[in-house]
């Protein structure tokens, strides 16, 4: 039988108590749909073969790339080019919502302690 109930984003970034670990909320045709609570810098890194979608829920996110940034509040959103090397960076706590293929890394080809190699679903 079909579970028929909402997906509700504040109940789910209830359970996330620490910062650049993702979780997953759903999949779709491949792709995961994950929230994630992040703040302070992360490590410059790419995707080879993935985009990557940061949908800002709450909180000021800072997308650094090699050759400009863009800044996203609440609402906004940025696609991330496959190949493309960037760095977000959240000076506050910041609330975000990523839409990318099952097989992403969080830290793309860069493995570190930030590395989360088989986010939880919640």
């Amino acid at each position: 039988m079909q579970n028929y109930n909402a997906i509700n984003l504040a109940e789910k970034l209830g359970r996330i108590r620490d910062y650049w670990h993702p979780r997953i909320i759903g999949e779709l045709n491949g792709q995961h749909v994950k929230l994630a609570r992040v703040k302070g810098e992360f490590v410059w890194h790419f995707h080879e073969n993935e985009d990557e979608l940061f949908l800002v829920l709450e909180g000021t996110l800072r997308l650094e790339f090699r050759d400009g940034a863009v800044t996203l509040g609440p609402g906004e959103m940025w696609i991330v080019p496959r190949g493309v090397e960037h760095r977000p960076i959240a000076e506050e706590e910041v609330q975000v919502l990523l839409f990318e293929p099952a097989s992403t890394l969080n830290t793309g080809n860069v493995k570190n302690e930030k590395t989360v190699e088989d986010p939880q679903r919640i």
